[in-house]
């Protein structure tokens, strides 16, 4: 295996999604009292329905342009669906939007992941992250990696494809051939690079079409090969 680099995917591969708290609601309330003093103008409910709405006509936009996988710009779709957003600052929209993530679902880093960061940074290999994710997503990972005493820098800004700064997603091939444009200027080829992600679709095959290798996160979908400990391990061995 020996790779240089090593790209993670976010969501199910560094940092596992858990459920939302049992008292969404009571929590969105809460969360428009702090920002706004007033009760929310729809239900936590109602706010999820109506994103998706604008969602679905900002993709069928999108794909009209020929963009087969796009990504949306969050903070667009959250003030289509809730006007009040928009008169926030974009810093105190961030926030908020932040916060209201935590109510959608809960996160943390996955078993084994700090090892394995540890290891590789010790060890100079490159990382990167390849994620559909939105700016709260960053923020997330912050938040979870700090915690471990672990620095988020030790990915490499360069290596660092956030869908939501591009209006794209994995498995769009030009994702990985961005992120292997900057590995080539590292000097890394493909076959040196290695993807970290739970789903076949979206990180295993398009990876593999990249020249990278894989490794496929998880025990959800047949041809998994373990967990980040087993990843570990493995590259120990190597």
């Amino acid at each position: 295996m020996k790779p240089r680099a090593v790209i993670f995917d976010v969501y199910e591969t560094l940092l596992e999604v858990g459920p939302p708290p049992v008292d969404v609601e009571t929590r969105w309330a809460s969360l428009w009292e702090k920002y706004f003093h007033q009760s929310p103008p729809l239900s936590l409910a109602e706010f999820g329905l109506t994103c998706e709405r604008w969602i679905r006509e900002d993709h069928a936009q999108a794909h009209v342009r020929g963009i087969s996988f796009p990504e949306v710009h969050w903070p667009r779709i959250a003030c289509l669906a809730a006007p009040d957003l928009a008169s926030l600052d974009s810093v105190t929209l961030d926030a908020f939007l932040f916060e209201q993530a935590q109510i959608w679902h809960q996160v943390r880093l996955a078993n084994g992941t700090a090892q394995l960061l540890q290891w590789l940074h010790q060890n100079g290999v490159a990382m990167g992250i390849a994620s559909n994710a939105q700016a709260y997503t960053v923020a997330e990972l912050d938040r979870e990696i700090s915690a471990a005493g672990l620095d988020i820098a030790w990915f490499h800004p360069k290596l660092r494809f956030w869908s939501f700064e591009h209006g794209f997603s994995k498995p769009d091939p030009h994702v990985f051939r961005i992120l292997q444009a900057r590995l080539w200027a590292m000097d890394i080829p493909p076959e040196a690079v290695l993807m970290v992600g739970d789903r076949v679709d979206n990180d295993i095959q398009p990876a593999q079409a990249a020249g990278w290798q894989a490794w496929q996160i998880g025990v959800r979908e047949e041809g998994a090969q373990g967990n980040m400990e087993e990843l570990l391990r493995a590259l120990q061995a190597s």
